[in-house]
């Protein structure tokens, strides 16, 4: 391990002077991705701030939106076994209830889940000196392409890793970031950033800033998580979805059932950010949920994707996505086939 400065700050403040005070200052919680990073000199650091102890950073509490306000330092394990999470945002306790294995739940953060690094073999090999850590290309083209994205990429076909990301965008969350200019506010689709944007980052934090909390707005009627994958424990997803439902029994349909008011459906594994499928969305939301059959489901779900471009190894993305998105929905819905 290179040798590194350790410092555990009392205050949100005090920890981002300390991480806008030098080159190389990074903020530590959970430390299940950074300090391999580091180990391997993947991530040069100089100075690491232990933030998991901070008081702004605890704890799942209600809103004054009727939402939920969930500290960036909460453990995973805590996150998937909090009641209110578990009541109303279904999706969110699942994504971290199978989010790698017990051992990492236990000490790994949201906050640190949110901005964990990609997976990609060529960027985590110290020995691979590719375009995301300064090089001059994606080794990746010309190797193994079968954990990388079918859409959004940009010279580089990362994937983002986070299940709680695809939770959080489904079930339209925002992120308080603080730093050196004071607290803001985002939505969590603008937080992450693909490499068209900037190689070398995947979210949108500025020099010095960490992520405070995670605010959920009022919960959906209906959510749900699921995530394919190689192994059934401690693995990534090669495909993940996250879908929720607003109901409103106030615009009932003709035969008194209620109609989407608004649908969200984010998948994980398939592009460099929590992608969006916004087609689907567009296509459920002002339904009557009791019409929606199982051959209607799966028309919508064909639409997830549509236009996408395939690496030559992972082509099977998309069935995958598509199958995945049709399981979700039909969950949600009762729609067994």
């Amino acid at each position: 391990m290179p040798p590194f400065q350790y410092l555990e700050p009392a205050s949100a403040a005090e920890a981002a002077a300390l991480l806008a005070g030098e080159a190389g200052a990074l903020p530590l919680a959970g430390a299940t991705d950074l300090l391999p990073l580091v180990r391997d000199g993947i991530v040069p650091a100089q100075r690491l701030v232990g933030i998991a102890s901070l008081p702004e950073l605890a704890g799942i509490a209600a809103a004054d939106d009727s939402g939920l306000s969930i500290g960036a330092g909460v453990t995973i394990a805590e996150l998937a076994a909090h009641p209110a999470v578990r009541a109303g945002y279904a999706a969110l306790a699942q994504a971290a209830a199978g989010l790698a294995t017990p051992q990492i739940r236990n000490v790994g953060t949201l906050g640190g889940n949110l901005c964990q690094r990609p997976r990609c073999w060529y960027y985590r090999s110290p020995l691979i000196p590719c375009l995301k850590k300064g090089g001059d290309r994606c080794y990746a083209l010309a190797g193994t392409t079968k954990y990388l994205c079918v859409t959004g990429g940009d010279r580089c076909y990362i994937v983002h890793p986070s299940d709680t990301a695809v939770a959080l965008s489904a079930l339209d969350a925002a992120v308080e970031l603080y730093g050196p200019g004071g607290m803001r506010r985002m939505r969590i689709g603008d937080f992450f950033t693909g490499p068209g944007v900037d190689l070398r980052r995947e979210n949108a934090l500025r020099p010095g800033e960490i992520v405070r909390r995670v605010a959920l707005p009022a919960a959906p009627a209906r959510s749900v998580y699921l995530k394919v994958r190689e192994r059934e424990s401690g693995d990534f997803a090669l495909v993940s979805a996250a879908a929720a439902l607003w109901l409103s029994g106030d615009d009932a349909a003709d035969d008194g059932g209620p109609i989407i008011r608004r649908a969200r459906v984010a998948l994980g594994g398939v592009a460099p950010t929590p992608y969006r499928a916004r087609e689907v969305e567009e296509n459920l939301t002002g339904r009557p949920a009791a019409a929606l059959d199982a051959d209607t489901l799966a028309a919508l779900a064909g639409l997830t994707l549509d236009g996408a471009t395939p690496l030559p190894q992972n082509g099977y993305k998309l069935p995958m996505a598509r199958g995945v998105v049709r399981r979700a929905l039909g969950r949600l819905l009762g729609v067994e086939g």
